[in-house]
């Protein structure tokens, strides 16, 4: 491509659902889990095949970056406010610092995934569409069950009209947010896609898209030089509400890799565990001891878990916390947090 790929990789959240291990000054991006090396590090890897990469995050975890990506400039966005306001001001730092308009890959820093060189070579290529179509760009996977933790696309089926009968990226039709599971099942059996969170567009692209959004303003403040005013006006919102459900020209290209997202102790249990094979449970750290206890997540290092009787549990003790919940229940850990912040203990 004749133009600047730029990596984007979004790394200012706290990861509030991998309580306690995730805390305000330990977020999640800097955790290991099962390796060790931080998922951040594990994410600057996989977009080696970058011209330039950045990554985005928050103040209070600026100094750190560097210790896990090293290589990498950094932008900081003056709030943390979802990911609509962070990817709108990444694409504002990011339009002019290039002879050429360059096209940005914006990723999460928490992901697992299963083939680290086919993921790279279909983020260059959701790039080469992005630059094709002057368009934004979402990666779909292909849903293994009905999952009621993430976010589905559902691709309008025009792929011949956009590219002919070999097309490999698609409209979209409609956005659809964590769905309960029989709405979940009937996406997949829909050939709707998981959304991934991962995206490719031009910052021209992006802006453009922004300034009929709700995020308006955020644009006009940034345009003005005055980005803390733009960020006070806005509020916390993700880029799929602000502007990709809003936007015309989006188009959808499938990730057909083994994908995860690690935004909860249940997806950390089912792809980084050391799984105990006698008892099937998924230890991530520490030392376990199961007696008919079977599908557990246990994750506490330097401690010793007994496990007498009990099935579909997480268990993470870190630091003087212990979360004790059903697996079932991994999404709602950040309910926990949210109680904790109004007793002002997180």
């Amino acid at each position: 491509m004749d133009r600047p790929i730029v990596a984007c990789v979004l790394a200012g959240g706290i990861g509030s659902r991998l309580y306690p291990a995730s805390r305000g000054e330990r977020p999640k991006q800097f955790l290991e889990f099962g390796g060790d090396r931080s998922l951040l590090s594990q994410t600057m890897d996989r977009t080696a095949f970058a011209d330039e990469r950045f990554v985005l995050t928050r103040e209070s975890f600026a100094d750190e970056i560097h210790e896990h990506a090293p290589e990498a400039g950094l932008l900081v966005e003056p709030a943390g406010k979802d990911t609509g306001p962070a990817l709108v001001y990444a694409a504002w730092r990011l339009r002019e610092r290039f002879d050429r308009a360059p096209v940005l890959v914006c990723l999460p820093s928490d992901h697992h995934v299963g083939d680290d060189a086919a993921f790279a070579a279909h983020l260059e290529r959701a790039a080469e569409i992005a630059a094709e179509t002057d368009g934004l760009v979402t990666l779909g996977v292909e849903p293994t069950r009905p999952a009621t933790g993430y976010g589905y696309i559902v691709p309008d089926g025009d792929a011949d009209e956009l590219e002919g009968a070999s097309a490999d990226y698609d409209g979209v039709e409609r956005f659809t947010e964590k769905p309960d599971r029989e709405e979940a099942r009937r996406l997949r059996e829909a050939g709707a896609y998981w959304n991934a969170g991962i995206f490719a567009w031009t910052p021209a692209a992006l802006l453009r898209e922004a300034r009929a959004s709700p995020l308006a303003s955020l644009v006009e403040a940034l345009e003005a030089g005055e980005p803390e005013r733009g960020f006070d006006a806005v509020e916390a919102v993700s880029v799929d509400y602000a502007i990709m459900e809003r936007a015309s020209d989006v188009f959808v290209t499938p990730l057909p890799v083994d994908w995860d997202d690690l935004g909860t102790w249940d997806a950390v249990g089912r792809t980084r565990s050391d799984r105990d094979a006698a008892a099937t449970n998924d230890r991530i750290a520490g030392e376990i001891l199961p007696v008919d206890a079977a599908n557990n997540v246990v994750a506490a290092p330097d401690r010793h878990v007994s496990l007498l009787e009990v099935e579909d549990l997480i268990v993470a003790a870190y630091d003087d916390r212990i979360l004790v919940a059903p697996r079932t229940s991994s999404q709602r850990v950040r309910e926990v947090v949210d109680r904790l912040r109004e007793r002002d203990a997180f």
